[in-house]
C-alpha cells in the first residue's frame, strides 16, 4: 500500500509521454493506480480552485479599488490624520496603486503609521529570507541525495523527501545540511532580536514618542490602602511629576452606561422618526407634486406634522415581557434624570476623600526615572505595589481589572492556562478528523462501512480530501483566539498585556492542533493498513511516512499564500460595510462619522501565532521534506504583499505593544528548530536500527545540535530579554535630541520616508541619539547590505537607525497638553465621560428642528442637540460632509497620550 502522494499520476503521465518509464508506470497495479488517481485529483482539485478563487478575489479588488477610496486608500486623504501620517495618493488607473506600492519603503511605515505595523511586515521578510536561503542550502544537496534513494513505495514529491532514503550512509547529508541551515536560522533570529532592540530604542526615544505622557507613566497595582494618597506616593517616588490615584467609580460606571445607552436610543429613534417621515413625504410628493411645496410650508409655519402615534418608535423595557414605551419620550425622560445625577456623582468621585482602587498611575519627570521605578521593589510585602505596566496610554487600560487582588489575578491566569490546555485536548478530535479526511481513501479497504467512499467520483473525492480539511481547520482556528481573548480580558490590566497573553496561549495551540495532530494523523492513516497487518512495524512506518504528510502543508501554504494575500488586497470586511452593511447598521450621522474616521488595526495576539506556525512548519520540514521551503517562500512572499498594501494605505494601530509581540514571535519560531531536530533524531535512531553503525554518526551530530540549540536559546534570552523591555541607561542619559545641522545632514542624509534610498535630505531637521555623534551611515549596494545584515550592532544600531532610517516625522514632539487634559489623563473614564452629543440629520420639512427644540426643552441643561452638518438628500438618505470632518459636531482634537 503506497502512501499519500497528490502528484503521483501527474508524474507518471509525464514519464509515459516522454517514454522514459512506461514499465514503472504499468507495474504499480490497479490499487496503486486508483490511489494515484485520487491523489492527483486531490492536488488539482485543491490547487486549481484556490488559484481561480484568488484571481477572482484580486479581480474584485481591481474593480472596486478606485470606486471606494475609503476602503482602499484612507491613509491617502483621511482628514482626521495628521499631515505627516498621510501616504502618497495613488496614481490613476486600475494598477496605478502599484507605482506607490513599489516605490515606498517599508521604513515609511515607521513614521507614518506605527512601529507595530512596520515590525509585522519585517516578520514576513524574515520568514521569506529564512525559507529562500533554506532552499539555496538544502535543495542542491538534499534533492539529489533523496531522489537517488531506493526506498520502495515512493513516488512524486515523496522521492524528494527523506522517505525515499533507505541507505543509512545518506543520513550524513541530512545531518550536515541540517547543522548548516539550523545555524543560519539561529543567526537570523539573533540578528533580528538585536535589530528589534535597537529599533525599539531609537523609536521610543524619538522626540515624538518620548514627549508623550505615557512614555513616562507607570501603572502600579495592589497598592495598600495606606498608600492610596498623593502624599504617600510622593514620599516613595520623589521624582514623580503627576499622580493619579484610581477612584472607585462604584455605581457611577453603571449610571454612565445607562446615560449613554439612553442617548444612543434617543438618537436612533429620532432618526427613524425623521427618516420615515421624509420617505413618506417623498412618496406623497410623487403622487401629488402640485401641493407638495404648499404642504411643506404649512408644516414649517404651524410646527405640526402628520405623524400618527403608531408611527413613533417604541421598544419594550424588558425583552419579550417588558412594558412597551415610546422610545423618544422614554429616552428624554431617562436623560433628564441621569444627566444631573451623573454630573453630581462625577464631582463626588473626583474628591480626594472618595473611595480609591488599589491602583496608581504615576508620571515621572523623565523616562529614566519611570524605568527605575518600574524595575524597583516598591513594597516590603511580595505582590504589593507591583509595577504592572509601563508606557501604556489611558485608552488601552482595562479599568475594570485594576482593583483585582494579586491572588485573584493569579487564579484567573491559572484558569486561563488550564482553559487553553483544555481547548488543546478538546480540539484534537475535530482537528484529527480533518487530518484523517485527507487520507480517508487509504483505510476504506480495512474499514468495511467506509467502502462506499471508493464509489465517489475522483474529482469530488479530491475536493473532499484536499480542500475541505484545510478550510475546516482554518474555520475552527478562528474561534480559538476569541475565546482566549475573552478569558484574558477578565484579569489583565491593559490591552497590550491581553494581546501578549493571547499570543502565548494561542501559539502552542496552533502548533499542537494545526501542525502536530494533523501531521501524525495524516501519517498514521496513510499506513493504517500495514499497521493492522503488522502492529510491530508501527514506529518504523510512521517515521518513514511522516515526511509524506508534508503534502498537506504544501496545500496549506498554497491556500494561505493565494487566498490570504488576495483577501488582504480585497479588504473584505470594510468593503462589505461600504457596499451594504453600513447602510443597514449605520443609521445615524454619528455612526457614519465614527466608521468613516476610524482606521482598523490587527489583533497581534491572533495574527502572529498564525504566521509563526507557518514558519514553524517550514522549519520542521526543512530537512526531511525540503520542497516545503519553496512553497513557503512563495506563500510568505504573497502574504507579505497583501499585508503590505493594507499597512501602507488602509490600516491603523489599535493596540500598541511597542513591538513586544514581534520579539515573542521570533522566540516562538525557535519551536520549529526543536521539532525538526527531534524528528531527525527519531528518524536517524530508527534508521540506525536497520543500518547499523553507519547511521550512528548523523544521530550523534543531531543530538549535539539539539543541545547546542537549547544552550543558544537560553543565552539569547539571558542576553536580550531585558534589552527588549528596558531602554539602556547610556541612551537615557540625555533625553533631549540634538538637531542636526544641515552641513552634518549633507554628510549622511536620511530618508524622507517616501523613498527606498537613504541619501535624500529633508529640511525639517534630523535627530540623533545622545552619546552617538556621527554614527556610520548604512553601507549601500549588495555588499553593503550583506555587511548590515551580518553586523547589526555596527550598521543597524540605535544611533544609526535614529539618524538614517526613522522618518523626520518623529523629530516633532506631540502638541502640549492642556491642564485639563493632564488632570484627566489617567482618571477612570466614568469620572470624565461627557454627555454624548445628539446629532440628527436636517430634513427639508423642519421636523428635525422641531425635534431638536423638543429634546433641549424636555431634557434640560447639560446636553447638546443639533441637526447641523448632516442632512437627508432627495432620495431620503442621510449624508454628511465627509470632505470636512472637522466641522462635525462630534469632532474632537484628542491629545496623544
Amino acid at each position: 500500500m503506497e502512501s499519500f502522494d497528490p502528484t503521483r499520476t501527474l508524474l507518471l503521465a509525464a514519464r509515459q509521454a516522454s517514454g522514459s518509464s512506461s514499465a514503472s508506470a504499468s507495474s504499480s497495479g490497479s490499487s496503486d493506480t486508483k490511489q494515484g488517481s485520487s491523489s492527483v485529483s486531490a492536488f488539482l482539485s485543491t490547487l486549481i480552485p484556490i488559484f481561480v478563487i484568488a484571481c477572482i478575489i484580486f479581480g474584485l479588488f481591481l474593480f472596486f479599488q478606485k470606486k471606494y477610496d475609503r476602503v482602499y486608500g484612507p491613509r491617502t486623504f483621511l482628514q482626521t490624520l495628521d499631515k505627516d501620517e498621510y501616504s502618497p495618493k495613488q496614481s490613476p488607473g486600475a494598477f496605478g496603486w502599484a507605482k506607490e506600492f513599489r516605490e515606498l519603503a517599508d521604513e515609511f511605515v515607521l513614521g507614518h503609521s506605527s512601529l507595530e505595523n512596520y515590525l509585522f511586515l519585517r516578520y514576513f521578510k524574515t520568514l521569506i529570507v529564512i525559507s529562500f536561503v533554506g532552499c539555496l542550502i538544502t535543495w542542491p544537496v538534499l534533492f539529489p541525495v533523496n531522489a537517488t534513494g531506493n526506498a520502495p513505495n515512493t513516488s512524486g514529491f515523496d522521492i524528494l523527501s527523506f522517505s525515499h532514503i533507505s541507505d543509512g550512509a545518506r543520513y550524513w547529508a541530512h545531518s550536515l545540511i541540517g547543522v548548516i541551515f539550523f545555524s543560519f536560522v539561529m543567526f537570523v533570529i539573533t540578528r533580528e532580536m538585536l535589530y528589534y532592540c535597537y529599533m525599539r530604542q531609537a523609536y521610543l526615544l524619538s522626540p515624538y514618542n518620548s514627549s508623550k505622557m505615557s512614555s513616562k507613566t507607570v501603572l502600579f497595582t495592589d497598592v495598600p490602602a495606606e498608600y492610596r494618597n498623593v502624599g504617600a506616593m510622593k514620599h516613595i517616588f520623589p521624582n514623580s511629576k503627576y499622580i493619579w490615584i484610581a477612584a472607585d467609580p462604584e455605581d457611577l460606571e453603571d449610571h454612565v452606561k445607562e446615560r449613554d445607552q439612553a442617548s444612543v436610543k434617543l438618537e436612533g429613534a429620532e432618526m427613524k422618526l425623521i427618516g420615515n417621515y421624509v420617505k413618506k413625504q417623498i412618496k406623497a410628493n410623487k403622487k401629488n407634486r402640485g401641493d407638495s411645496e404648499d404642504g411643506r410650508l404649512r408644516e414649517q409655519e404651524s410646527g405640526s406634522f402628520d405623524i400618527a402615534p403608531k408611527e413613533r418608535p417604541t421598544h419594550k423595557l424588558k425583552p419579550l415581557i417588558g412594558k412597551k414605551v415610546d422610545t423618544i419620550d422614554w429616552s428624554r425622560g431617562e436623560l433628564h434624570r441621569l444627566i444631573p445625577e451623573v454630573a453630581r456623582e462625577q464631582a463626588e468621585k473626583r474628591d480626594p476623600k472618595s473611595n480609591k482602587l488599589a491602583a496608581v498611575f504615576i508620571e515621572f519627570d523623565t523616562i529614566r526615572d519611570a524605568q527605575a521605578a518600574y524595575q524597583q521593589v516598591a513594597h516590603q510585602t511580595p505582590f504589593h505595589m507591583t509595577p504592572r505596566d509601563f508606557g501604556m496610554p489611558p485608552e488601552q487600560v482595562i479599568w475594570g481589572n485594576l482593583n483585582q487582588p494579586w491572588w485573584q489575578r493569579k487564579m484567573w491566569s491559572a484558569f486561563g492556562t488550564a482553559f487553553a490546555t483544555f481547548l488543546c485536548i478538546f480540539w484534537t478530535i475535530p482537528i484529527a478528523f480533518a487530518g484523517i479526511i485527507t487520507n480517508i481513501n487509504y483505510i476504506t479497504d480495512k474499514v468495511p462501512f467506509l467502502a462506499w467512499i471508493q464509489d465517489i467520483p475522483p474529482q469530488i473525492l479530491g475536493i473532499v480530501t484536499g480542500l475541505i480539511p484545510v478550510v475546516l481547520v482554518a474555520v475552527m482556528m478562528a474561534l480559538v483566539p476569541i475565546f482566549l481573548s475573552l478569558v484574558a480580558r477578565q484579569f489583565l490590566p491593559t490591552m497590550p498585556a491581553v494581546q501578549a497573553k493571547v499570543q502565548r496561549w494561542y501559539f502552542p495551540f496552533q502548533v499542537v492542533q494545526v501542525f502536530l495532530v494533523t501531521t501524525f494523523t495524516s501519517a498514521a492513516t496513510s499506513v493504517v493498513t500495514d499497521i493492522i497487518n503488522d502492529p510491530t512495524s508501527a514506529a518504523g512506518l510512521l517515521a518513514t511516512n511522516l515526511p509524506k504528510a508534508s503534502n498537506f502543508y504544501i496545500v496549506y501554504f498554497v491556500l494561505n499564500g493565494l487566498i490570504a494575500a488576495s483577501l488582504q488586497f480585497l479588504n473584505i470586511v470594510p468593503l462589505l460595510f461600504a457596499l451594504f452593511l453600513g447602510k443597514i447598521l449605520d443609521t445615524t450621522p454619528k455612526k457614519m462619522y465614527n466608521r468613516y474616521v476610524t482606521l482598523g488595526g490587527l489583533g497581534w495576539g491572533a495574527f502572529y501565532p498564525k504566521m509563526t506556525l507557518l514558519g514553524v512548519i517550514a522549519l520542521s520540514y526543512s530537512i526531511i521534506a525540503p520542497l516545503v521551503l519553496g512553497f513557503a517562500t512563495v506563500g510568505f512572499g504573497l502574504m507579505y504583499l497583501g499585508f503590505r498594501y493594507n499597512v501602507l494605505f488602509t490600516l491603523g494601530t489599535t493596540v500598541d505593544t511597542k513591538g513586544d509581540c514581534y520579539a515573542r514571535a521570533l522566540k516562538q519560531l525557535i519551536t520549529g528548530l526543536y521539532i525538526s531536530e527531534i524528528c531527525l533524531i527519531g528518524l536517524f535512531a530508527i534508521g540506525s536500527a536497520g543500518n547499523g553503525l553507519v547511521s550512528l554518526g548523523p544521530l550523534i551530530i543531531m543530538i549535539i545540535m539539539l543541545i547546542a540549540t537549547v544552550i543558544w536559546n537560553m543565552e539569547l534570552s539571558n542576553a536580550l530579554d531585558k534589552h527588549s523591555r528596558i531602554l539602556p541607561c547610556d541612551l537615557l542619559a540625555d533625553e533631549y535630541r540634538d538637531d542636526v545641522t544641515e552641513d552634518v545632514a549633507e554628510k549622511g542624509g536620511a530618508t524622507n520616508g517616501h523613498s527606498k534610498k537613504l541619501g535624500s535630505v529633508t529640511s525639517t531637521g534630523l535627530y540623533q541619539l545622545p552619546n552617538s555623534a556621527d554614527p556610520p551611515a548604512p553601507p549601500s549596494g549588495l555588499v553593503g547590505k550583506i555587511k548590515s545584515f551580518i553586523f547589526p550592532s555596527k550598521f543597524a544600531s540605535a544611533a544609526v537607525l535614529s539618524r538614517y532610517i526613522l522618518s523626520p516625522f518623529l523629530t516633532h514632539p506631540v502638541r502640549p497638553y492642556t491642564e485639563k487634559e493632564r488632570e484627566e489623563a489617567y482618571l477612570h473614564p466614568a469620572l470624565t465621560a461627557e454627555v454624548p452629543i445628539i446629532w440628527l440629520a436636517r430634513d427639508p420639512h423642519g421636523l428635525s428642528r422641531r425635534e431638536v427644540d423638543a429634546c433641549r426643552r424636555e431634557i434640560g441643561e447639560g446636553i447638546e442637540v443639533t441637526d447641523e452638518e448632516a442632512w437627508f438628500n432627495e432620495q431620503g438618505k442621510v449624508e454628511w460632509d465627509k470632505t470636512h470632518p472637522q466641522k462635525a459636531p462630534v469632532w474632537e482634537d484628542a491629545p496623544e497620550y
